[in-house]
């Protein structure tokens, strides 16, 4: 009788463990933020837009009042519970808060940098999949919808180097599905889907499968140029996007004119059904604000001596020292964050040790991170 009963308390203690969150009373569910100056016309409130446009991404509704979210000098302390995630997601980040909490980075500072958690969210493709949802395989999501018997046929991509077909559901306010097959233009063969949702607050959920419909980190460069979940959300926007080229019109196919013109009703439905939930803490109005969300993990993850020089907390005379060896380049995209470095090559230089990202927030990474397996 007595073996049964240890049995049973260390059993009930196993489930306890791995069910560690469903009782919040004695967790510290909040999590503190370093704002890391990144450019001239940088600013925290910026900033804290970029980062509500994040958490947006990853299923928050940020109900109004920024209950959530506290603001003091350079430090910047959200609380997942209160953000507006469901269970499922707050499970999820409170785990990754909680690894985030045990880096060097963390014990040092009391704060993880404010890009190096972008790009642990939204920038880590198996992190992002687990708090938005994203089934591990296709079958799962298409069984929660039915495809119109219309398709799309796309020959002319801007994005994939295969053709493509669109399929879609009806749109039910904030409930659809689009599903890209990516095609062989010669055998047909099927090499990769890509898959489109609409979340309860308004934003896209992303997801990417192989052509046995298993969920991967991101789409294959030899098929398509889509890379990872954060590169479909800077592409579309947070928006259902038309048709950017002409394409060849196909037998028991939409037209092109056809297709185009679906597509663009999708989209205004689309934004008149998200804008109703505002102030919801983004404001889908202002369609370029998902432009800071961008600036804080492209400036994390290539950033400059002086951005460095606030994250460490040295001389900006030091850090060009530190890094002389080093090459720099310019962001393209985005010419005004000046000389850059790549994180990987300075990471090793830091006095302090931050958890390891992903090689790429938008492209496929030689390595992609996953502390929720």
């Amino acid at each position: 009788m007595k073996i049964r009963l240890l049995s049973f308390i260390y059993l009930l203690l196993i489930s306890c463990s791995n069910d560690s969150y469903s009782d919040l009373a004695n967790v510290n569910t909040t999590i503190t933020l370093k704002w890391n100056k990144a450019y001239e016309d940088d600013s925290i409130d910026q900033s804290l837009i970029g980062l509500k446009w994040a958490l947006s991404y990853i299923g928050a509704s940020l109900p109004s009042g920024d209950m959530g979210i506290s603001v003091s000098d350079t430090a910047i302390t959200i609380d997942i519970i209160k953000l507006g995630f469901n269970t499922s997601a707050e499970q999820s980040l409170l785990e990754l808060v909680e690894i985030m909490k045990t880096s060097n980075e963390y014990k040092t500072n009391n704060t993880i940098d404010l890009g190096r958690f972008i790009a642990l969210t939204i920038g880590a493709s198996e992190h992002y999949y687990k708090i938005v949802g994203t089934p591990i395989t296709l079958d799962e999501i298409l069984n929660n919808y039915t495809f119109l018997p219309l398709k799309g046929y796309i020959d002319n991509s801007t994005v994939s180097n295969e053709h493509r077909i669109l399929e879609f559901s009806e749109q039910n306010a904030l409930n659809q599905l689009l599903m890209t097959t990516e095609v062989d233009p010669i055998t047909q063969e099927i090499n990769e889907y890509e898959t489109i949702e609409i979340l309860p607050n308004g934003q896209l959920r992303f997801g990417i499968f192989d052509a046995n419909g298993i969920r991967i980190p991101s789409a294959e460069s030899i098929y398509t140029n889509a890379g990872k979940p954060a590169k479909c959300m800077w592409c579309h926007e947070s928006t259902i996007n038309p048709l950017f080229t002409p394409q060849n019109n196909y037998p028991n196919y939409l037209t092109y004119n056809e297709l185009q013109n679906t597509l663009q009703n999708y989209r205004v439905q689309h934004h008149e059904n998200k804008t109703t939930l505002f102030p919801n803490g983004v404001d889908f109005t202002q369609t370029q604000q998902h432009t800071f969300t961008e600036l804080l993990y492209i400036s994390f993850m290539e950033p400059s001596a002086q951005r460095l020089s606030y994250e460490w907390n040295l001389p900006l005379a030091e850090i060009e020292s530190l890094l002389s060896e080093l090459e720099t380049h310019v962001y393209d995209e985005f010419p005004f964050l000046g000389n850059l470095y790549h994180r990987n090559d300075v990471e090793s230089l830091a006095p302090f040790q931050g958890l390891t990202v992903s090689s790429s927030v938008r492209e496929p990474s030689e390595n992609e991170v996953n502390y929720l397996e």
